[in-house]
């Protein structure tokens, strides 16, 4: 993996200093209108390179994450005469370095950018590793390409800004990536409060992409071991793709603790999951972040999401990532509409 990875307490001075020892043509900051409100007025008093870049400003949200907001985003890049060595930094969520960095990737075949993730989500998953896109034909990140960041700049300065349910959002990914790692990493992670337990965040964030930057500097392009990112994903992306349709969004990282549970109960029935680990992380998950009420009326419309998950190698097979045990995972793991259901009815049983 060639994106640097900057964690620290002043985001201001280390975007700075990054950004002079390159050769550049100029800088442009993308944005969404939530961020220019509530962190770019702080973060200018800090960084120059803030201050004085022109902003691209895109609508909050992720159903902005379109092909029309990148469409005027890519104009204001020709409006602004920005060339292939004008440095991009995308300075916001998911959406923004998603959209932010598909749009740098593509603009005159490529331009290299710089993510501040202003989220506890985007700091451990969206900024890091490459993946840009944007959402199309109602399913996520259906179309984008991968292209690293030249450096994420990961500072906890910014969540005072997030409501308790962004941060949990992020800690949802971070559970993931305990998962991934160990026995150690998940148990620290289950014993945290990331809503209390503040002061250990940052070096907890450090452990958490340093997972997943192991991870991508062996796979990048997702042809093998990166696949093992995606545990909790199949489940969680037909949870959260169904929140929107029946007009109760979920955030991204709830859907997938609530696929977490799901998969780990694949992972038992298949491969031996430990079952006293799964009621650990189904209490937490319960403790923390609710429930995902379904009932079996809603299969059908889960079961059609999964197929259309892009990690599918096609639309006959349901793939997911399980796991034997921490630290041990399985990709490309084929499961079946029955398995879907069954794991689907003892989910609804567990998190009742």
């Amino acid at each position: 993996m060639n994106e640097k990875l900057i964690f620290t307490d002043n985001a201001g001075a280390e975007l700075d200093s990054f950004i002079s020892g390159l050769t550049y043509a100029g800088t442009i900051v993308i944005t969404d209108t939530n961020v220019e409100a509530s962190v770019l007025p702080k973060f200018a008093e800090t960084s120059d390179v803030v201050k004085n870049s022109p902003k691209i400003v895109i609508p909050v949200g992720d159903d902005n994450k379109t092909i029309d907001t990148l469409a005027s985003v890519w104009k204001k890049l020709s409006d602004m005469e920005a060339v292939r060595k004008t440095i991009v930094v995308n300075i916001g969520g998911g959406v923004v370095t998603d959209l932010g960095g598909f749009a740098a990737a593509t603009y005159m075949r490529g331009m290299r950018c710089v993510n501040v993730p202003t989220t506890l989500l985007a700091a451990v998953d969206a900024s890091v590793g490459g993946k840009t896109g944007i959402n199309f034909n109602g399913l996520k990140n259906q179309v984008g390409v991968f292209s690293e960041p030249v450096a994420t700049i990961i500072s906890t300065e910014f969540f005072n800004t997030l409501s308790d349910e962004e941060i949990l959002s992020g800690y949802g990914e971070m559970l993931k990536h305990g998962l991934l790692e160990g026995d150690a990493a998940i148990d620290r992670l289950l014993s945290l409060n990331p809503l209390t337990d503040t002061a250990q965040l940052l070096g907890t964030i450090r452990d958490s992409v340093e997972v997943k930057a192991r991870v991508v500097a062996e796979d990048l392009r997702e042809s093998g071991t990166r696949k093992l990112l995606n545990l909790g994903h199949t489940f969680g992306h037909a949870f959260e793709s169904f929140s929107y349709e029946r007009g109760t969004p979920a955030a991204h990282g709830y859907a997938v603790v609530w696929g977490l549970v799901c998969e780990l109960v694949l992972s038992h029935m298949r491969h031996g999951f430990p079952s006293a680990l799964l009621y650990r992380i189904r209490d937490y998950v319960r403790e923390h972040y609710g429930t995902f009420a379904i009932t079996c009326n809603d299969y059908p419309a889960l079961i059609h999401a999964m197929r259309h998950d892009k990690k599918n190698a096609s639309s006959d097979s349901i793939n997911c990532t399980l796991l034997q045990k921490p630290g041990l995972g399985l990709t490309d793991e084929v499961v079946s509409e029955d398995e879907i259901k069954s794991a689907l009815d003892i989910y609804r049983d567990l998190m009742l």
